[in-house]
């Protein structure tokens, strides 16, 4: 037990992985110190893409509001090619419905800062400029040696260890894990005002004759993110690299532009390695610290984010001693097949950015040609591209933690629904506007489980009622599809409380039948579901998660 006071978690690294760790661990009511070695928060920045599941995700955290009023929406997918514009990819959603239908130009900074007001909202405090030194191991806890700014040493010992500190992870180092895989190519990245007549509601891809550059519009009026794949020069200053993207998107755009001085340029190799494991007894590693990939379809800070989510709450779980040992086992094993599928969908990326195949300058047109005019190709491209970046085809349905429905054909009702493994917020943004899914939404915000039972039913109710008087601490039981409950009790802590849904649309997406039941992770995923809830229904479900029921 650790001592009233003293941190139960130390995470490492306060970039938005790290924050979006203790952010989510203390609202599972865990006591968290972060530290960051540098010696104060990032004032530039490589990440800029913020996705349509991590969306979600900061929905739930309680922070989208902040995010979408810091960045510039972006709905589009523009190519260009020797100043012809091939063809335009608009968002489209229809077969992976969510409230956010688009990806948020958002540079990193202003992500992090969105989650620093965010932490410090919760009373934590970012300690800068302390440096993990070295730590060990064993079965009651972690042994941490820290270096403080002003150069003395701190000794102290925490339950749990997450390090959240990027490519170069002390952590991951000392714990042993490698990084597997190979070194890519140098690219360029810079951020510079640029004079051009194009939308800003897109991002755009030039090819200019056997090299391409991307850009991506950002918040602030006339500022672009600018991408070069080809030919980068180490020392490139920035009035060098304006001459050198104002040369190429004039040919490759076909039109007047003039890029201004860059304000910041970063020149680097990016890699394509990911750890074969992301725990090591009580230490883990998460985002940056775990896996390294090409920027070209800007997955990296989104996949960190999902993992902070992922583990937090199983952390809380255990620490709190409502789950045991085994449920940690289940961050490497849902995660890493995540970051596997990544290097290779980064790796069909950044072919498609550099694309410096001979013939692509023969291909590219009659391809295009073929996606303008052909509506089904172009929505297959469109979704293809779409649930390969978006992160809402990512789904857990070889976890653990997944029980699987029975191999009986399921309900017409159920068809409708999400099954388990899948996430649960699966509604378009007007869907998403009546009144039963805004209650289920809200629902989600609460960092407990849910269980989700359709009301109408005595027995299902009582069974219901039980749940919820002996886990109310961590589970949250909601009836769905009326105003109280069968027996006209109030609906106090400790009892289900009924979560309205007058136009039935909530049920009927859910595929909720009567007497029917959910059991969702705090993360938003369907671990179980089951068309009548008995007294032995969630026994699999909490046996998978060992939970200490």
């Amino acid at each position: 037990m650790t001592p009233d006071g003293m941190p139960q978690v130390l995470v490492v690294g306060a970039g938005p992985v790290g924050l979006t760790m203790a952010h989510e661990l203390v609202r599972h009511g865990l006591r968290v110190r972060i530290v960051d070695g540098n010696p104060g928060p990032a004032t530039t920045s490589r990440a800029i893409a913020t996705h349509p599941r991590t969306l979600e995700t900061y929905d739930q955290m309680g922070v989208v509001c902040d995010i979408l009023d810091s960045g510039r929406r972006i709905e589009g997918f523009t190519m260009f090619r020797e100043g012809t514009r091939l063809a335009r990819l608009d968002a489209d959603y229809s077969t992976m419905p969510t409230r956010f239908p688009f990806t948020v130009a958002i540079d990193q900074v202003s992500t992090e800062a969105v989650l620093r007001e965010a932490v410090a909202r919760l009373g934590v405090k970012i300690e800068w400029g302390v440096r993990l030194e070295e730590f060990s191991q064993d079965k009651g806890g972690v042994q941490v040696t820290l270096r403080l700014p002003e150069g003395s040493q701190e000794r102290l010992e925490v339950p749990w260890l997450v390090g959240c500190d990027g490519g170069h992870s002390t952590v991951r180092k000392q714990l042993g894990l490698q990084l597997i895989g190979d070194s890519s190519e140098t690219w360029l990245i810079a951020d510079a005002q640029m004079d051009v007549d194009l939308p800003r509601n897109s991002i755009y891809w030039v090819h200019t004759g056997g090299k391409t550059v991307m850009t991506v519009p950002m918040r602030e009026p006339g500022r672009w993110r600018m991408l070069d794949t080809a030919d980068v020069d180490q020392a490139a200053d920035s009035e060098e690299v304006s001459r050198r993207f104002t040369r190429k998107f004039r040919a490759g755009l076909g039109r007047s532009v003039t890029v201004q001085p860059a304000d910041w340029v970063s020149v680097f190799t990016f890699q394509q390695r990911m750890v074969q494991a992301m725990r090591v007894g009580r230490c883990f590693v998460a985002g940056d610290a775990a896996h390294v990939h090409s920027p070209a379809s800007g997955q990296g800070m989104n996949t960190g984010v999902q993992e902070a989510f992922n583990l937090a709450w199983k952390l809380a779980m255990v620490e709190h001693g409502r789950a045991g040992d085994g449920l940690l086992e289940s961050y490497s094993a849902e995660r890493v097949p995540v970051g596997r599928a990544l290097l290779g969908s980064t790796r069909r990326a950044t072919f498609l950015v550099q694309l410096k195949n001979s013939l692509a300058g023969v291909a590219l047109p009659l391809v295009f040609a073929v996606v303008r005019n052909v509506k089904q190709v172009r929505k297959k491209m469109q979704r293809k591209i779409l649930g390969g970046v978006s992160g809402l085809n990512l789904h857990y349905a070889e976890s653990p933690l997944t029980i699987v429905p029975s191999a009986s054909p399921p309900s017409a009702e159920a068809q409708r629904g999400p099954v388990p493994g899948e996430r649960v917020a699966k509604v378009s943004p007007e869907r998403g506007a009546t009144s039963g899914w805004g209650a289920f939404l809200g629902e989600l915000r609460d960092p407990r489980w849910t269980l989700l039972v359709a009301a109408g039913d005595a027995t299902a109710w009582s069974i219901a009622a039980g749940l919820a008087e002996r886990h109310a601490a961590w589970l949250s039981v909601r009836t769905v599809g009326s105003t109280e409950e069968p027996d006209s009790r109030r609906a106090d802590v400790g009892t289900p409380h009924p979560l309205p849904d007058p136009e039935r649309t909530l049920g009927a997406d859910l595929g909720l039948a009567a007497a029917g039941w959910m059991l969702i992770r705090p993360d938003g995923y369907l671990c179980a579901r089951g068309k009548r809830l008995g007294e032995d229904s969630l026994k699999p479900a909490f046996a998978a998660a060992h939970i200490l029921a």
